[in-house]
């Protein structure tokens, strides 16, 4: 075990005050997934730049990927790079996925300001009694906690599932209680990965499950809702990666007027991680194909930067509602 750190030193804030502004004023707070250099600065860069209150998350995937240590200066860099562009925003990092008590420990040990703890593969009883010890330790750091109740269909870095269960809202008020989480995932139609539905040509994927969202709501009203898998799996991306020697037949994702309306709504947490990556997919194998000669990673990396930053921009200011909420 290295260092422990808190996320305070390195000028991160965790995801309490962001959530209680996001309920009040019917919007959700981004959480991006990163895995390295330049999808980090797209992030932080893009918000500062819409003024939007960020949460920047990494899988315990990527924290292998990046390294721990890396990670939390990354972050801190990030926090130093806002300030000189002279803008002021909340920055969170957080655990996305955490799967094990030892993990959400060693996460609140090194840096992060938040962290979530998945249980919902085990039974009610053992997500409950695991969410809680996970509570119990964030807590006496001030670290918030997000649990999750129902299970989302897909793959995404090391969660898979078969079939999705939706959340049942006689467990939540129950669950929030026993736990005392910050937050709460649920299910209500959202899957993880760039194929979240199986539609045929000129189908539209169904609808989410808005009844479910708001008995929800109405049993444990002002709690801050979190939704994941909510990438709209972005058709001009699917498509440059097609025309450029990619196979994504049938990639769909979450409408954004469904991610509107849930935005507006008790949801003030929405995870988009698939559209990063179809962005800065999509721009790499155009640039490569089109400049055959170039092998400088700055380039090309330099190209995913930029569309990445245009299509959080967007995601802030017209599908959550975060642009000028900082």
């Amino acid at each position: 075990m290295g260092v422990k750190v808190s996320y305070k030193e390195l000028g991160l804030a965790n995801t309490r005050e962001m959530f209680k502004k996001a309920v009040n004023g019917g919007y959700a707070i981004p959480a991006y997934n990163f895995n390295n250099l330049e999808q980090l600065q797209a992030i932080v860069t893009a918000c500062a730049e819409t003024s939007s209150p960020v949460i920047v998350q990494v899988s315990k995937g990527a924290r292998d990927y990046a390294n721990q240590t890396m990670l939390r200066y990354m972050a801190m860099g990030a926090v130093e790079m806002v300030r000189e562009m002279g803008a002021q925003i909340p920055i969170a990092l957080h655990l996305d996925h955490g799967d094990t008590l030892e993990l959400c420990k060693s996460c609140v040990d090194s840096g992060f300001s938040s962290v979530m703890i998945d249980g919902s593969h085990h039974s009610y009883e053992e997500n409950v009694a695991l969410t809680r010890q996970v509570v119990e330790y964030a807590h006496a750091h001030d670290v918030t906690v997000e649990g999750e109740l129902g299970v989302l269909a897909g793959i995404e870095d090391e969660v898979q599932a078969e079939h999705s269960t939706y959340t049942r809202p006689e467990e939540v008020e129950d669950f929030v209680q026993k736990t005392g989480v910050d937050s709460l995932a649920i299910s209500i139609g959202t899957s993880h990965g760039a194929f979240k539905f199986k539609v045929k040509e000129g189908e539209e994927p169904p609808p989410l499950r808005f009844d479910i969202l708001a008995e929800i709501e109405r049993r444990i009203p002002g709690f801050p809702i979190v939704l994941h898998g909510a990438s709209s799996v972005v058709p001009e991306y699917v498509e440059l990666i097609n025309a450029y020697g990619g196979k994504l037949e049938g990639a769909v994702g979450v409408s954004e007027e469904q991610l509107r309306r849930a935005a507006a709504s008790a949801v003030c947490k929405i995870n988009i991680d698939s559209d990063g990556r179809l962005a800065v997919t999509a721009r790499v194998r155009e640039f490569l194909a089109n400049n055959p000669g170039e092998f400088d990673p700055r380039k090309y990396l330099g190209a995913a930067r930029k569309e990445l930053i245009k299509l959080i921009k967007h995601k802030n200011e017209t599908v959550l509602g975060s642009a000028g909420k900082a």
